[in-house]
């Protein structure tokens, strides 16, 4: 596989903010993917994480390839990984290793279920323990953008608020402008590139430069042309090039935009790309 995107003269690499290669469909080939990775100039990747028994699995990748910084949390739609001491698991694993870098993904999203109060109560604690750690965090917001901005403005009025990015982004440009308001990020990622994402295209568009990050979400969302096939790092590279595009833009600045950008929110860990 080759990325259709003119990556030997850029000045600065490119940083997947939220990847999934832990996942099984990499099994068979991970060397070769992440040669692709670094051939497309891919300089660090942020490895999300969905559920505390993905940890051990992550950091060993992240001990694999020096490249990989990673986040520790729970994700909306996996209830059934929540459990008392979850918490405490996710305050341990991310004082232990430095290349912890947010807390998350952690979210909300009411696509696939309209039961809020489970979700609640797992988001609310992972935002107190990023508080805690001083930490940002990776939302997954999905269909849920009002019942995210009010929790999130309730915190923001009593200082308890974490910085944080929207990974993922789909929403509206008005709910984009209500989470840029709060100090968050946006991420996009291979949903950019469709053709009829005409709201994420404004809101690539609109968005300020000092306040995006770009992502693959690998192994979901790969890219046009590669859309409903397995995504992989090196095709955040094809987001980079949509999302500069749309801005008027060259691809070299976006990188190093969206590069800066991505050390700014996850701190030094990201440095030295």
């Amino acid at each position: 596989m080759t990325v259709a995107v003119p990556l030997e003269s850029l000045e600065a690499p490119l940083i997947d903010s939220h990847c999934h290669i832990v996942f099984r469909n990499f099994d068979e080939d991970l060397e070769e993917v992440a040669q692709r990775w670094r051939e497309a100039g891919v300089g660090r990747l942020l490895h999300a994480c969905v559920e505390p028994s993905e940890i051990p699995a992550i950091r060993a990748l992240a001990d694999r390839f020096p490249e990989l910084r990673y986040s520790v949390g729970v994700h909306p739609l996996d209830p059934e990984h929540w459990e008392a001491d979850t918490p405490q698991v996710l305050r341990q694993a991310a004082q232990a290793d430095p290349r912890v870098v947010a807390i998350g993904e952690l979210g909300l999203d009411l696509f696939r279920t309209k039961d809020l109060d489970p979700q609640l109560a797992m988001l609310r604690p992972q935002l107190d323990l990023a508080v805690e750690l001083d930490l940002p965090v990776i939302i997954h917001c999905r269909d849920a953008a009002a019942p995210m901005l009010e929790e999130l403005r309730e915190r923001a009025a009593r200082g308890a608020c974490p910085r944080g990015v929207m990974h993922c982004w789909s929403g509206s440009p008005e709910e984009m402008e209500a989470f840029l308001d709060l100090g968050l990020y946006i991420s996009f990622s291979g949903n950019v590139t469709f053709p009829k994402a005409s709201e994420t295209h404004a809101c690539a568009q609109q968005v300020p430069a000092d306040r995006y990050l770009v992502e693959t979400d690998c192994p979901f969302l790969a890219p046009v042309p590669r859309r409903g096939k397995r995504n992989e790092p090196a095709l955040v590279a094809a987001v980079a090039q949509r999302v500069a595009e749309l801005r008027g833009e060259t691809l070299q600045a976006v990188a190093r935009q969206s590069t800066a950008n991505a050390c700014a929110l996850f701190g030094p860990a990201l440095d030295n790309v």
